[in-house]
């Protein structure tokens, strides 16, 4: 009998992840939803929590297919207001989150000799928005880090790659914490916020994301950066055709 391949993912529990969660479920896939809400409970900033959760997830597995670091929230404000505190929080869950799970996973994934490990990235990780500077560079280190992690798993036949999603429709928008100290002195900060959350809550569903998704896990041959959604593409190419200055500005402009 053909064994269900198998999925792991952090931050199953809503967004995106709840919509690839239902998405490798429709196709027979066994998943395994690690959260503090969720199947199995984890809280991807404390490494133990991570550990124990992949270790118990092993216990009914002999192999996985498919690792997504999906966990993740955003902050607003300006980087001259924003408490350090709330600017690493942001890098704890977004980019050491993804640390600690692929630090959990790896030992197993070397042992199988194979696997995927994919990243919830974002097109600010190219493109950085004013007054989302904090995430913006959660995701580009996210970035930097899985193209590095590519080359050092490259042995074991692990392959690496990020998603990134440009505007979905999630309750990411609600969720976000917003630094509202400065607004006097940054004029503009309060109509870029409220364009920004605008474009999520008309963005794509999260199921396109999902897609994608399950395209990532299941093509032959994968590539190392995936943009969730046509329009982002142009953007992400126009940033490599044009000069940076120029990108920014443009960026710039659009939320002010």
């Amino acid at each position: 009998m053909k064994r269900a391949k198998t999925l792991l993912i952090t931050g199953g529990s809503s967004g995106i992840g709840k919509a690839t969660v239902e998405v490798f479920e429709a196709h027979g896939w066994q998943v395994y939803e690690l959260s503090r809400h969720g199947r199995i409970a984890c809280d991807v900033t404390n490494p133990e929590s991570v550990k124990q959760a992949v270790a118990k997830v092993m216990t009914e597995v002999e192999w996985l297919d498919v690792v997504i670091s999906n966990a993740g929230y955003g902050i607003s404000g300006s980087i001259e207001f924003t408490d350090i505190e709330d600017a690493k929080r942001q890098f704890d869950v977004n980019f050491f989150g993804a640390l600690n799970l692929t630090q959990a996973v790896l030992p197993y994934l070397r042992k199988q000799q194979g696997g995927r490990l994919l990243f919830t990235s974002s097109v600010a990780a190219v493109l950085s928005i004013p007054y989302q500077s904090f995430y913006s560079a959660t995701k580009a280190a996210l970035n930097a880090y899985a193209l590095a992690l590519q080359n050092e798993v490259r042995p074991w036949g692990i392959e690496v790659a990020v998603l990134m999603p440009g505007d979905v429709q999630t309750g990411f928008t609600a969720a976000r914490k917003k630094e509202l100290r400065g607004s006097d002195i940054y004029t503009h900060m309060t109509a870029a916020v409220e364009r920004m959350e605008k474009d999520e809550q008309t963005g794509i569903p999260a199921a396109k994301i999902a897609a994608i998704y399950y395209h990532m896990a299941t093509r032959r041959h994968l590539s190392q950066q995936y943009i969730g959604g046509g329009e982002y593409k142009i953007f992400c190419f126009l940033d490599r055709l044009l000069p940076k200055r120029l990108v920014n500005w443009i960026v710039g402009k659009l939320y002010s």
